[in-house]
């Protein structure tokens, strides 16, 4: 299958979806592989764009289906960290990174509020100043688990990535 680019690939899904879809569509299997990884995701759930700033500009403007897809996206990522957290037998930190984990102090909330019953706390204030390059600490000082931004240059890890391979 062609590697997912941008936020259209499905996510985690039940596999026998992929052959129900299929076989109800009567898709080829070049389709359902365009299907799951071009126009699934968060293009497939908003109907808007698999770019995350179209979605948060008509969420803003009150888009169910661009408010659904934040609130699954936020939900799917604490999924993760929460299923980490139980591999690891806990958890000490929770760092956001890279294009979304940077610039979307919402989605860093959302995420978050999943993790209030263990105790974590966000500095509000903190982290809707720390997007655009700006890491450091967001959670208050009595947040059970410290959560950080930590910026990263995608552009110079696929450079090395590419030196990488060309190298080879």
């Amino acid at each position: 299958m062609e590697r997912c680019k941008s936020h259209t690939c499905t996510g985690t899904l039940d596999p026998s979806v992929v052959t129900f879809i299929a076989e109800k569509e009567g898709l080829t299997p070049s389709e359902m592989s365009d299907l799951l990884n071009k126009k699934s995701g968060m293009l497939g759930v908003s109907g808007i764009s698999s770019d995350d700033r179209d979605i948060c500009a008509a969420a803003a403007k009150g888009d169910p289906r661009a408010i659904l897809t934040h609130q699954m996206l936020e939900y799917e990522i604490a999924k993760f960290i929460g299923s980490y957290m139980v591999v690891l037998g806990g958890c000490e930190a929770i760092i956001f990174t890279a294009g979304i984990g940077e610039n979307q102090a919402s989605h860093r909330t959302g995420v978050c509020k999943y993790f209030e019953y263990m105790g974590v706390k966000i500095d509000e204030k903190i982290n809707n100043e720390t997007i655009k390059g700006k890491g450091g600490l967001i959670s208050t000082p009595d947040s059970t688990i410290k959560v950080f931004v930590i910026p990263t240059n995608e552009e110079l890890l696929i450079a090395r990535d590419t030196r990488d391979l060309i190298s080879k």
